[in-house]
C-alpha cells in the first residue's frame, strides 16, 4: 500500500473519531443567566401600616338632657369656638293615671295650707298692730310716770314679739305659695314637652381647628352626661404606623428614612421614622402564628398636596430603608449556593460554567450585594439546579 493511501486512511479514521467523540459528547445545558452591574441597591424592611392621627379630641355632652339633631358631618371642616351642638334640659316625664289623681290630691292639699297661712298672717298683722298700740299707750303713760319700767320693757317685748310672729306667718305664706305652684306644675306641664327656654340650652363648641373623623349621635334625643356625641382632628398632623416584627424593628431608628407605597395615588410618598416604640405586643397572624409586634411611627414629608386624600385609619405600605448606595456589586440572591461552608456561583466563561466563591453582603428582596469575588460585566447563573457541575457546556436562553 503506498504512503498516499495510508495517509488517506489515518485522515478518514481521525474524521470519525472526531465525529464518534462530538456525537457522544454531552449537549450543552440550557440556562438563564445574569450580569453583574454595579448599580443603586436599597436594603430595607417592608410591611403593612396605617395612617392615625397623633391627636383627637373627643366631643362629649358636659350635662346630660335632651340633645338637638347635630349638623356637622364627617369631613366637615370646623374652627375652634364654632358651635357644633345643643343640649337642652330633659322633657317633663309623663305621668300614670294613679299618679296624676296623687298630683291633683297634693295641689288641693297645697292650696289648703296656702289658705290657712294666709289666715295665721292675719291673725299675726293684727296682733301686731295691736302690740304696737299698746306699746305708744304705755309710753305715754310712761312718760308721765304713771307707769313703771316694768311695765313699759313688758309692752316693748311684747311688740317685739308680734313683729316676729308677723314675719314667721308671712315666711309661711311664701312657702305655701312655692307648694302650690310646684304642684300645678306637675299637672299642668304637659307630657314629654320640651322647655320653650333658650336661655336654659346649652351650646358646645369645637375646641380646635380640623374636621369631622366620626359622628356617634346624629339625631335628637336623650344623652347622658360624658357620652361621645363627635370626634375631631387635624388631618395635617397624619402620620403612619407600622407594627412591626421586634426582629425587623430593632433595626430601624429615628430618622430613617421611609417610602409609603401602595395608598392609593401614583407616585410613593416620602416619610421619616419618628419614634420606636420601646413595647411590644403579641398578635396572632392570619395562619394562627403567634407574632412580637412593635408599634413605629412614620411622620409624612411629602407636601400636603401630595396626599390630600389620605384620611385616618387608611391602609399603606411602608418600606423602611435601612442602608442605600449607588454603586453596588450585586446578584439575584438565587444565584448563589452553599459549597464546603462558602458561598459560591456559576461564572459563565468560554460557554462553560465556573465555580466561584463570592463574599455576599447585604440583602433586599432578591437582590444581594457581592463584596468580593465579583466583577462587573461577568455573567452568572441565575438559577442554579443541582445537576449544575462545574467546567459543564452551558447554552445561556
Amino acid at each position: 500500500m503506498s504512503k498516499t493511501k495510508k495517509l488517506i486512511l489515518i485522515l478518514a479514521g481521525v474524521v470519525v473519531l472526531a465525529l464518534v467523540v462530538l456525537a457522544l459528547r454531552p449537549a450543552p445545558v440550557s440556562v438563564s443567566a445574569f450580569e453583574v452591574a454595579a448599580e443603586p441597591f436599597v436594603e430595607y424592611v417592608e410591611d403593612e401600616g396605617r395612617t392615625r392621627l397623633r391627636d383627637t379630641f373627643t366631643v362629649s355632652a358636659p350635662i346630660g338632657g335632651f340633645l338637638r339633631r347635630v349638623e356637622p358631618e364627617p369631613g366637615d371642616p370646623v374652627e375652634a369656638g364654632q358651635p357644633l351642638f345643643r343640649i337642652e334640659p330633659s322633657p317633663a316625664p309623663a305621668l300614670d293615671a294613679r299618679a296624676r289623681e296623687q298630683a291633683r290630691e297634693t295641689l288641693q292639699a297645697a292650696r289648703a295650707r296656702f289658705q290657712a297661712a294666709e289666715a295665721e298672717y292675719d291673725n299675726a298683722q293684727a296682733e301686731a298692730r295691736f302690740a304696737a298700740n299698746e306699746f305708744e299707750r304705755q309710753q305715754t303713760l310712761y312718760e308721765r310716770n304713771l307707769v313703771s319700767a316694768t311695765e313699759m320693757d313688758r309692752a316693748q317685748s311684747a311688740r317685739d314679739r308680734a313683729r316676729s310672729a308677723e314675719r314667721a306667718a308671712r315666711a309661711a305664706v311664701e312657702a305655701a305659695r312655692f307648694e302650690v305652684e310646684n304642684a300645678r306644675a306637675v299637672i299642668e306641664i304637659a307630657e314629654g314637652e320640651r322647655s320653650p327656654d333658650e336661655e336654659r340650652v346649652l351650646s358646645v363648641a369645637s375646641p380646635v381647628s380640623g374636621v369631622i373623623l366620626r359622628r356617634d349621635r346624629c339625631c335628637e334625643g336623650v344623652v347622658q352626661a360624658g357620652e361621645r356625641v363627635l370626634e375631631i382632628g387635624n388631618l395635617d398632623d397624619l402620620e403612619i404606623q407600622v407594627d412591626l416584627l421586634s426582629m425587623d424593628a430593632v433595626r430601624v431608628r429615628p430618622g430613617m428614612r421611609a417610602e409609603i407605597d401602595r395608598w392609593g395615588g401614583e407616585a410613593a410618598l416620602e416619610g421619616r421614622v419618628r419614634r420606636v416604640e420601646p413595647a411590644g405586643f403579641r398578635q396572632v397572624s392570619a395562619l394562627g402564628v403567634e407574632e412580637q409586634r412593635v408599634p413605629v411611627m412614620v411622620q409624612l414629608t411629602s407636601d400636603r398636596e401630595h396626599w390630600a386624600s389620605l384620611g385616618e385609619g387608611f391602609r399603606v405600605e411602608v418600606r423602611f430603608v435601612l442602608w442605600e448606595d449607588d454603586d453596588v456589586v450585586q446578584v439575584p440572591s438565587s444565584a448563589l449556593f452553599r459549597r464546603d461552608g462558602e458561598w459560591h456561583v456559576f461564572v459563565i466563561e468560554n460557554d462553560r460554567a465556573q465555580a466561584t466563591a463570592v463574599e455576599p453582603g447585604r440583602r433586599s428582596g432578591l437582590r444581594t450585594q457581592i463584596l468580593d469575588g465579583l466583577e462587573p460585566g461577568q455573567r452568572v447563573i441565575a438559577h442554579p439546579a443541582d445537576h449544575h457541575r462545574a467546567g459543564m457546556r452551558v447554552r445561556v436562553d
